[in-house]
């Protein structure tokens, strides 16, 4: 397996993990700015950068709709995971395999819901940086857990701008994302939520 794609399974298995972690919503007022984020985003692209626990960086386009849909291309496109609305698929080119995950099993059922319920799913993270909100989701064994940063704007949807996120999975490695050059609710085409199978080498 190279190193792109243990870069990409390094977050999944996280994500996985982390997706049905009840913890308290202590700030209603920040997660009621968060709902109201995300059930205005229906489209979302943006640039993203994601280093592993070693410090090695790589980077691609995400390109999001509401309700289900994302594709992360990673490079030149060998690299992509997409879901199509009810299955998260890892596609590696490269060696000619794929995996695959049902959505709602992944933190990514929480973002791409049109109207999320975030009750006992989400925590509000403290932060020193008042234009900052954080918001966590755990393992209910703490095997892992995925905290989501937004920026305050008020020009972004909800008066929140996604910024990115880290996951730590079970082995206490960390996965950070950071997002770059963000547009919402811009026109994507459906194409992007497909993907040609991969040849088996």
């Amino acid at each position: 397996m190279n190193f792109p794609t243990k870069f990409v399974r390094a977050f999944v298995p996280a994500a996985i993990v982390v997706c049905a972690a009840p913890a308290a919503a202590k700030d209603s007022a920040d997660m009621a700015h968060l709902k109201a984020h995300i059930g205005s985003v229906h489209t979302m692209t943006a640039n993203f950068t994601q280093t592993d626990s070693r410090g090695r960086s790589s980077a691609g386009k995400m390109q999001l709709e509401r309700p289900g849909k994302v594709r992360f291309e990673y490079g030149s496109g060998d690299l992509l995971l997409v879901a199509n609305g009810k299955t998260l698929t890892l596609i590696d080119y490269q060696v000619g395999q794929k995996s695959s995950w049902p959505l709602n099993r992944t933190p990514l059922g929480v973002l791409l819901s049109s109207s999320p319920d975030l009750k006992g799913r989400a925590q509000i993270v403290p932060s020193d940086n008042k234009n900052v909100v954080s918001v966590r989701a755990r393992d209910p064994a703490q095997y892992g857990s995925v905290t989501l940063v937004f920026l305050r704007s008020g020009s972004a949807p909800g008066g929140l701008q996604l910024y990115g996120w880290t996951a730590i999975d079970g082995q206490n490695r960390r996965t950070t994302v950071k997002l770059s050059n963000v547009r919402y609710n811009v026109a994507v085409p459906d194409s992007a939520f497909t993907y040609r199978e991969p040849k088996k080498r």
